[in-house]
């Protein structure tokens, strides 16, 4: 048990397990990592875009383009929200807050 401690230590302080392994393990697998990394961009690329004609083939209806606008969509919500009678309410604080 003595000779294992002892080879240990040795291996321990040798320069190149201290400093060089490690380093060669991050090289090594960031480039592993950077790889994957770099694999969702060429993925993302193969994605494909559907059509118009192909989705009114589906069922699929769209809107025509400028149609929908931030301004429209803002008219929708102010029609549905009544402002005037806005009322606003405190929530009660936790026992132990006070003002």
């Amino acid at each position: 048990m003595d000779n294992l401690s002892k080879s240990l230590d040795n291996v321990l302080k040798n320069k190149f397990f201290r400093f060089g392994l490690p380093f060669m393990l991050l090289v090594v697998g960031g480039s592993f990592g950077l790889r994957e990394f770099s694999q969702i961009r060429y993925d993302h690329r193969k994605v494909k875009f559907i059509s118009p004609e192909e989705l009114r083939k589906q069922g699929i209806e769209m809107k025509p383009r400028g149609s929908v606008t931030i301004e429209t969509e803002y008219k929708k919500l102010m029609e549905q929200v009544n402002l005037e009678d806005y009322e606003n309410k405190r929530i009660p604080r936790p026992p132990g807050y006070e003002d």
